[in-house]
């Protein structure tokens, strides 16, 4: 098994006799949902990561199966092309993925304010919109600026979403209804998700074990948060650990400061004027890029926040 080496890179190099045309068309397809880019005629390229060697290797025994050559070669450094510019490569491609949603995204929250999108209808395209940006941002190897500026379009669109509902006040939850729980996000752990995670730990429910996936349906038992038609989610101008502060009448004002260092860090509105949580952030999206488990970004975010709510207590 390839080791991961931080700079380095594989190729894979095929020849596909001409005869087999729609096999090529499927493995483009396979290659750009994997997220490789091409350099030259049939030379597609990826960061040198166990997960990525696999790939290749599957795809390299396909290709031979199906009458063609195919040999993977890992690359440390390339001739004419510096690390900083293939980077570039990736991340102009992953640019380019992100404008195909970027303008029906901007459309969809345009009609919304406009009164021409039916709720039902703006929830099933923005829900349709977030998992194809997902797919996205799961090949977003270099966590490219375009990104984040897209994932900034979603909180808005999610929050004009919880708007429109306007809900009215509920009576508390109670945390002893909530026991044992499975709860379930989408990827990565970002500063809402591992926050709001904290807080159902530390105030909710000790022993809640903590899911992150697209797919829901294959968790039909476990509570949503911090997704789209989720009741632990974006209402209003609460972001999602908000929200959960409210629901479950959580009064401690270490816990409610906390809460405030999270929404400037994930709505970026200044409505507080806490920077803390910007640093976190960029810490979490950073484990993430290095690859680390979506279970271990969360454990030691877990740890961050209780260092931080420490000292919020002593203030």
């Amino acid at each position: 098994m390839s080791q991961s080496n931080p700079g380095a890179w594989l190729f894979l190099l095929f020849n596909l006799p001409t005869k087999h045309s729609s096999y090529r068309v499927k493995l483009w397809r396979r290659l750009k949902k994997f997220g490789a880019i091409q350099l030259k005629t049939s030379t597609y390229v990826l960061p040198d990561k166990p997960v990525h060697f696999e790939r290749f290797q599957w795809l390299a025994k396909e290709i031979v199966d199906n009458g063609g050559e195919a040999t993977l070669v890992h690359v440390k450094d390339i001739e004419g092309t510096p690390y900083a510019a293939l980077v570039a490569m990736f991340n102009e491609a992953r640019a380019r993925d992100y404008d195909e949603i970027a303008e029906p995204l901007a459309l969809l929250v345009k009609d919304s304010r406009s009164g021409t999108t039916a709720p039902g209808t703006f929830s099933n395209e923005l829900q349709k919109l977030r998992e194809r940006f997902q797919e996205i941002y799961d090949v977003d190897f270099f966590q490219s600026s375009r990104g984040d500026d897209l994932e900034r379009l979603f909180r808005k669109a999610e929050a004009l979403q919880s708007n429109k509902a306007e809900a009215p006040q509920k009576e508390p939850l109670r945390a002893e209804d909530y026991q044992g729980r499975t709860w379930i996000t989408r990827p990565p752990p970002d500063i809402d998700r591992v926050g709001s995670a904290w807080l159902i730990r530390n105030f909710i429910d000790p022993e809640a074990e903590f899911i992150f996936a697209n797919a829901v349906e294959k968790h039909q038992r476990a509570l949503r948060y911090d997704m789209i038609d989720s009741e632990f989610s974006h209402h209003g101008e609460c972001c999602t650990i908000e929200t959960l502060i409210q629901r479950f009448g959580i009064r401690e004002r270490a816990v409610l400061r906390l809460a405030e260092i999270v929404h400037d860090a994930d709505l970026e509105d200044s409505k507080f004027h806490r920077v803390e949580g910007f640093g976190i952030d960029r810490v979490l999206k950073g484990w993430a890029s290095q690859g680390l488990s979506n279970e271990e970004i969360l454990l030691r975010g877990f740890q961050c926040l209780d260092g931080l709510h420490a000292q919020l207590k002593r203030a």
